[in-house]
């Protein structure tokens, strides 16, 4: 038997950063990408999830029979099909190529949950470009800005 935990802190943004995200579908939103990521299949659990109208965060535990990568092109595919079918919003809607996920230590997961729980508080006073940047620094990622945003 094999034992893990998996902790990652998971953003991405709007195709562009256009403000797309309606917050009178936010609710709806969140509770749809949860269960992509809880399906039985992906074995995945959902922490903590909040946006803003050009980004997403999540907390993710995530199983290790999947890879970061799998896991977000599939919650970005899914989605964007969901949010484009539901009628909801008046622009065709992508998210970016591009996503960053960093992992966090148990004793941190607190933490992390309330800093995704603040967002809408947390982006009156920082940008996304920012909030971004300051996380690829903190985790010394090396980073291009020229490739940052789609």
């Amino acid at each position: 038997m094999s034992y893990t935990q998996i902790y990652l802190h998971c953003i991405f943004a709007t195709k562009w950063r256009q403000m797309f995200l309606d917050p009178t579908h936010d609710d709806v939103l969140q509770k749809y990408i949860t269960g992509i990521v809880q399906s039985p299949d992906r074995k995945c659990k959902m922490l903590a999830i909040n946006n803003v109208e050009d980004h997403m965060h999540m907390l993710i535990i995530l199983h290790p029979s999947y890879s970061p990568a799998k896991l977000m092109q599939e919650i970005k595919a899914i989605s964007s099909k969901f949010i484009n079918d539901s009628n909801r919003y008046k622009y065709k809607f992508q998210w970016q190529i591009g996503y960053g996920c960093f992992s966090y230590a148990q004793a941190e997961i607190k933490n992390v949950c309330n800093y995704i729980r603040k967002q809408k508080e947390h982006h009156k006073t920082i940008s996304l470009a920012d909030e971004y940047l300051w996380l690829l620094k903190k985790f010394n990622i090396e980073f291009n800005e020229k490739y940052l945003f789609d």
